[in-house]
């Protein structure tokens, strides 16, 4: 276990200005009160802070950030109190102490609604001070060190969880190292059969090439020292986890993967970065596609180097990676080499003003900026392993803003990126000056235009196709706002027509003061659960005029047989147009009727399974959660329907001559049972400029089949014209219309 001077020695290396007080009175601290503790293992707990104040001391952080983590157990597991530490060390520490107090208590590893809720927690109380993230990931690390002493289904889930989220979580801050050792012991518990083969293979591999390595490595340094370059070239091998996961992701073969051997070259400054560059292309061929330039176009966790890929002496494939000390200082810790992080001047009381920030916090905080945005916790969790896991695509806007993207990303995710208004109203979009699909895959350096329209909304097919958690929230927020709307307008009109038919009119600012009576909270929310049938306009008229007795509480008799479908119905106070009866009475009645002008209205409105066309006598029956179904007046389905009277809609057809949409019509025709009879009643159909939409075998005999078939047709008129000159046709023995 490390002494309380050492301690001090290895923050004095890389800070000779720190407050070595503070140390040693969290160090003397923190020890007397987790006293004779014990781990699992059966150390001393208090060696397990200590060991999280070590790890973070690699990192070079402030003595504050190393104080926090030797205290960030005792509020949790002591008899020390908030009070105690902030008296001691201070109302900051106190309060980042507090912060991961919250955060151990946080059981992460749970059912997925649990662990996204938690993990919405950690996110936020990671937000106001990074320092708190780097201990959690610190704290994290140290355990997933010591996960042999806990129980096998525990280490499996821990294991598990790390893999999901803390290890990505490190690699988004830039912490690669850190990332790639989380990866790899969890990786030990969660596939074990899969480490010992990818471990076992990659150990035969080094000896196999060690000869090539060990050439190279010295080929190159000679070279760079011939050209007056001063750098330290250093080769390595992938870590197993990470060529299991990309054997996985890419589908191919341990001896497939052209980075498995990679070499570092690490010089003085960026212009040396390119003459290196130029020097390795001409030592050694190079692989095509192989080469990215993360110097000019740095990463979004603030990543920048030169990858490229070599065939090597014995052909085989190796990568480079060229970078300046401060580059591979990022590349190795992530936000902990930030500056901004170093000198405990993030967060809380103690933030000073800065115009900089790191990319990978920028990201921290957009990320956090979703929690606002009403996803559920699962949404939540599921939008943010997207941005977690994904590596990146660079596109531009046509005045040269980049814009870095998920792989697979497309312009849906690249007009959401822009701007969520941009996302919203795109109905197209041009790829380096082509129109294309708004689905086409995206690669580097394409410049995308997103065209856009006012009146667009987006199709909630999108949501499949986006691959970025922002732009999938957004269209689903797009999406319930949309139905909301309809629904809305529709409930509106339904209020509208029944405070009519009571004598009354309705308004939206006269229903506020009646909304807690209804159990909603806004008047648009009160309108939409009218529209999807969840309130009724009883109740609404009830709760704004207590006096309203509501007529469809008397049941009215069933219609006589004289009356039949045809007949007066008044048991939901609507009045349905008969035949017989004047212009004059029906011209009062239209009023009362909503109107309706084909599936694609602003309404939510649907059409039953035997579907209605114009000319039809039509009514509407409202459904919970789906709007109006509309059915001719005379269909068998409308008896189910008789004791729930307050479900009637009267409706009416409301269309223009422009009109150009079809409606569907479902027939049952019997055809002789002869060749070529379909194809003449599909010719005839077609002659009529009718369209099949479907078509069913409902019985087939030795002479006569009987099929049901589903039209579309303009109109009424359109619909009879057809079904007659079918009835012409030899083949066919009889038509008639399922619904009539």
């Amino acid at each position: 276990m490390m002494r309380q001077y050492e301690l001090v020695e290895r923050v004095a290396a890389y800070k000779p200005d720190l407050d070595e007080g503070l140390l040693n009175r969290a160090y003397v601290y923190a020890m007397q009160k987790h006293g004779t503790q014990k781990r699992a293992s059966g150390d001393p707990y208090f060696s397990h802070p200590l060991e999280v104040a070590a790890i973070l001391t690699d990192l070079h952080l402030d003595e504050a950030t190393i104080a926090v983590a030797l205290l960030h157990d005792t509020i949790e597991d002591t008899d020390a109190t908030r009070k105690e530490i902030d008296q001691l060390f201070g109302p900051h520490i106190g309060q980042l102490v507090e912060g991961l107090t919250k955060l151990k208590r946080l059981d992460l590893v749970s059912k997925k609604a649990e662990q996204a809720e938690n993990l919405r927690k950690l996110l936020l109380a990671i937000a106001d001070d990074i320092r708190v993230l780097l201990v959690k990931l610190a704290d994290r690390l140290h355990n997933m060190r010591t996960l042999d002493h806990m129980r096998p289904d525990k280490r499996a889930r821990i294991a598990q969880e790390t893999l999901d989220i803390y290890g990505p979580l490190a690699g988004r801050m830039g912490m690669q190292e850190m990332r790639e050792e989380l990866e790899n012991l969890a990786f030990r518990y969660v596939n074990i059969e899969a480490y010992e083969t990818v471990t076992a293979r990659l150990g035969e591999l080094r000896e196999k090439h060690s000869a090539t390595i060990a050439q190279i490595e010295e080929t190159l340094s000679k070279r760079l020292a011939e050209s007056g370059i001063h750098a330290v070239v250093s080769g390595r091998q992938k870590k197993p986890y990470s060529v299991f996961s990309k054997m996985q992701r890419k589908a191919l073969s341990l001896e497939q993967l052209s980075d498995i051997f990679g070499f570092r070259v690490i010089v003085e400054t960026e212009e040396d970065c390119y003459r290196t560059l130029g020097i390795v292309h001409r030592t050694w061929p190079l692989v095509p596609g192989r080469f990215k330039d993360y110097i000019s176009i740095p990463k979004q966790n603030d990543y920048r180097s030169i990858h490229t890929t070599i065939v090597g002496p014995s052909r085989q494939r190796v990568e480079l990676q060229i970078r300046t000390r401060e580059m591979h200082e990022v590349a190795e810790y992530g936000i902990a080499a930030h500056e901004l992080y170093k000198d405990g001047i993030t967060g809380g009381e103690g933030r000073q003003a800065s115009n900089t920030e790191s990319s990978a916090f920028a990201w921290l905080r957009r990320t956090i900026e979703m929690l606002s945005e009403g996803d559920t916790p699962e949404e939540f969790l599921e939008n943010t392993k997207l941005e977690l896991f994904q590596d990146q695509v660079f596109c531009f806007t046509p005045k040269g803003r980049l814009i870095a993207l998920p792989r697979r990303a497309t312009p849906i995710d690249f007009a959401y990126a822009v701007h969520t208004d941009v996302g919203d109203t795109c109905v197209g979009c041009k790829i380096n000056g082509r129109i294309m699909p708004v689905v086409t895959e995206l690669t580097n350096g394409d410049e995308v235009e997103i065209i856009r329209s006012k009146a667009a909304t987006p199709p909630q097919a999108w949501e499949a196709v986006a691959v970025t958690g922002k732009a999938r929230a957004a269209i689903r927020r797009a999406t319930r706002m949309s139905i909301r709307r309809q629904y809305s307008g529709l409930g509106q009109q339904i209020l509208e027509r029944a405070f009519a038919r009571s004598g009354k009119t309705f308004s939206k600012e006269g229903l506020k003061p009646y909304l807690s009576k209804v159990g909603h909270k806004e008047v648009e929310d009160a309108l939409a659960a009218v529209g999807r049938g969840e309130l009724s306009s009883a109740d609404v008229l009830k709760a704004v005029h207590p006096d309203f007795q509501d007529s469809r509480a008397v049941k009215s008799p069933p219609p006589s047989e004289e009356e039949g479908w045809f007949g007066l119905r008044q048991a939901a106070g609507m009045i349905f147009r008969i035949p017989g009866r004047s212009k004059s009475a029906r011209k009062e009645a239209e009023p009362a009727a909503l109107p309706i002008r084909g599936a694609g209205d602003d309404l939510p409105v649907h059409f039953g399974p035997d579907g209605a066309v114009p000319g039809d006598r039509i009514i509407g029956i409202l459904e919970p959660g789906k709007g109006i179904t509309i059915y001719p007046i005379q269909s068998p389905a409308l008896t189910a329907f008789d004791d729930q009277p307050e479900r009637w809609v009267d409706v009416r057809w409301d269309l223009d001559a422009e009109m150009t949409t079809r409606f569907h019509a479902r027939v049952r025709i019997s055809a002789v049972n002869e060749p070529g009879a379909l194809a003449e009643i599909a010719e005839t159909i077609a002659e009529n400029d009718a369209n099949i939409h479907g078509l069913s075998m409902v019985a087939a005999g030795a002479d006569v089949s009987v099929m049901v078939m589903d039209l579309e047709v303009w109109n009424l008129q359109h619909l009879t014209r057809t079904l007659n000159q079918l009835r012409g046709r030899t083949c066919v023995t009889d038509v008639v219309r399922v619904n009539g």
